[in-house]
């Protein structure tokens, strides 16, 4: 890497002084502590390196800055991957879950989407409490203004602080959210400079990796108005329950909490007391008034020339692209059990303050609300995710990794998923160990990865159920049968842990070999015909091949036989989607294990791609600037077709000895 003058300047003239005032060192120091930082921290001091957590404010540790909710289509299932592989956002939704919903019961389980409304400041409180009970972990206040390198220039020994303070570090992982020269828009004439509102943005920072050679894009996001639920005639909405009161995100409860308990003679989650939500729409008074407004939107206005996310666009958006849908929901979700505010889901904007009240006023049930907090839009640095290898760290600099919205992301979700990875790999790289990478066929968190550093981004990137080719066995109900063990191999698993996890997969294997062994022989009168919906059996059949119909329930038949009373509910309902969906499993899993093959075909960094005139121009090209790990990978690249990857194939035979 060669390091820009100004940057050598300060990395060699103050080396010896730097590291004279080194405060403390650290394997891996983590920027920033949002859900992409909390998560590489936790990853990586359980792996066992030494880290510093450096965040702007301790009191904002995992904060929920939009919506107060975590999981929904494929989301739900990176929350559950996340926990498989020793990460805390599921053990914190649990703690803090105020609501719960899964999405998309109607359809098939491959797309069933857990979501958890959680109470704010129970959620940021619980983060913290996991954070501080995780050993050699510690967190640090401060706004890392700038990394320190070793006389070399060449490699990564630490950071600074705005205050001064050094730290050192083998490995950075940098998590800045939108805090990375951060702008707030509210209509086009206020502007404010933060990465969130009432909290300062970064800005050195960005300018040195400015100068370090990383290139640098903008997008922006948003976030609605708040209001006052007292303000809120409720009685005109329609309200949506919690679905499940006892339901379980992590499979780890195990730990000691004031909230855990035996409950059903197992060590559950003691959830807060369940709140509700409520539905309302905004209709055509609303959007008559975002239409006439709409030249005083910071989006439309010209005040932004960023992009913003697709599939949460701003209310502007919404009234734009569909000019003719008469009606647009808006949800009303709690912020928490200790404040009456609520987070109006379904109108993000950057309208002026007032017209956002007039909107509102607008709204049935909501014609007095009281305004407690306008909705904003921000624009903030991301660094394109192709300038990164497989293990998110970056080309340019050594030992720097980047996880979360800094690569284009957005959703809590994908930044955890990220933070894992991230965190891990750069422990394992100051421990010299072998790098992680998650495959598509392994999880959505390897579909996610993939799709980044391959494929890049145009706009923030978010998951879906249809990104994922594995989606059949890539489920939310088996995140811990596909990662646990590779969790556990690389030794993230505490052993009370491991137990854990063996008497959960355990639960599983046995429900389904009770399913073999089980016989039955219904009668005429048996109510079990009505749901089979076949002609009476006169000979026993095993419950096995009765699950495997269509409309039949393993817990139904289990109830039916009196066994199986002993297994906990989601092990019977995980075998039963194995027994019922096994022949396309089986298809699926043969295809990702032809992937997994491609996988193991190393691409080294050297190779020399314009060479190969049996590839064409376009994969050439492709292949050149992303630099892809493996085969598989090369795979993902659009643009890279079937006979490219034959042809690259025959080129490394050529190229490389055997």
């Amino acid at each position: 890497m060669t390091v820009p003058p100004t940057h050598q300047l300060h990395s060699t003239a103050g080396a010896a002084a730097a590291s004279a005032a080194v405060e403390a060192s650290f394997d891996v120091v983590v920027i920033g502590a949002g859900h992409a930082g909390t998560e590489a921290a936790v990853a990586a001091a359980r792996s066992g390196a030494s880290v510093a957590l450096i965040t702007g404010a301790l009191e904002q540790i995992g904060q929920l800055s939009c919506n107060p909710a975590i999981g929904g289509i494929a989301k739900g299932t990176v929350v559950r991957e996340v926990d498989a592989l020793g990460g805390i956002m599921a053990r914190a939704t649990d703690l803090a879950s105020v609501q719960f919903r899964m999405l998309n019961r109607g359809k098939g389980p491959a797309v069933w989407a857990p979501r958890a409304q959680c109470d704010r400041g129970l959620y940021r409180r619980a983060v913290r409490q996991l954070l501080e009970a995780q050993p050699n972990l510690v967190t640090v206040q401060g706004m890392v203004a700038r990394l320190l390198f070793d006389a070399s220039g060449q490699r990564i020994s630490g950071v600074e602080t705005l205050e001064g303070r050094r730290f050192g570090a083998r490995a950075v992982v940098l998590t800045t959210g939108t805090f990375g020269r951060g702008k707030m828009h509210i209509g086009t004439g206020t502007q404010i400079s933060g990465g969130r509102a009432g909290e300062a943005s970064s800005v050195l920072l960005g300018e040195q990796l400015d100068a370090l050679g990383l290139t640098t894009e903008r997008f922006k996001t948003g976030t609605p108005p708040r209001i006052d639920g007292r303000s809120v005639r409720t009685n005109d909405l329609e309200l949506q329950h919690s679905e499940i009161e006892q339901f379980d995100y992590s499979w780890s409860h195990f730990w000691t909490t004031p909230r855990a308990a035996l409950i059903d003679g197992a060590r559950r989650t003691r959830h807060p007391a369940q709140m509700p939500c409520w539905l309302t729409m905004l209709d055509e008074a609303g959007t008559s008034i975002i239409a006439t407004h709409l030249a005083e939107s910071a989006m439309y206005g010209g005040a932004i020339a960023s992009r913003g996310p697709r599939y949460c666009p701003s209310v502007e958006d919404k009234v734009v692209k569909f000019p003719d849908k008469a009606q647009h929901q808006l949800f009303l979700e709690p912020e928490g059990h200790d404040t009456s505010e609520l987070y109006v889901n379904g109108l993000s904007t950057s309208l002026p303050a007032p017209v956002q009240l007039a909107i509102l006023r607008s709204v049935r049930g909501l014609e007095n609300v009281r305004m407690t907090r306008a909705g904003y839009a921000i624009e903030y640095d991301y660094y394109p995710p192709t300038q990164l290898s497989s293990t998110l760290a970056s080309r340019a600099v050594h030992g720097l990794y980047f996880a979360g919205q800094v690569n284009g992301t957005t959703g809590y979700e994908e930044a955890a998923g990220q933070g894992v990875i991230a965190g891990l790999n750069a422990a394992r790289w100051v421990q010299e160990r072998e790098p992680v990478i998650l495959g598509r066929e392994t999880s959505y968190i390897g579909v996610l990865i993939d799709d980044l550093v391959t494929r890049g981004v145009d706009e923030p990137y978010r998951l879906f159920t249809s990104r994922s080719e594995f989606r059949l066995t890539v489920r939310q109900d088996n995140a811990l049968a596909r990662l646990g063990e590779i969790a556990d191999g690389l030794g993230l698993l505490a052993p009370d842990e491991q137990a854990q996890m063996g008497i959960r997969l355990g639960a599983v294997r046995e429900a389904y070999a009770l399913a073999e062994r089980t016989s039955m022989t219904p009668t005429v009168a048996d109510p079990l015909l009505l749901a089979v919906g076949s002609a009476p059996l006169l000979h026993a059949v095993r419950a096995i091949e009765l699950t495997r119909r269509q409309d039949v329930s393993l817990q139904v038949l289990f109830a039916a036989a009196g066994v199986g009373d002993d297994l906990p509910v989601d092990a019977v309902v995980g075998a039963e989607l194995e027994i019922k969906y096994e022949r396309y499993f089986e298809k699926e899993r043969n295809r990702a294990n032809r992937l997994k093959a491609q996988g193991s075909v190393s691409l080294p960094e050297s190779l020399d791609y314009e060479a190969m005139t049996t590839i064409s121009i376009e994969a050439r090209q492709k292949l050149t600037r992303i630099r892809p790990a493996t085969l598989a990978q090369a795979g993902q690249i659009p643009g890279i077709s079937p006979a490219d990857l034959q042809n690259l194939l025959m080129e490394l035979r050529r190229t490389l000895p055997e």
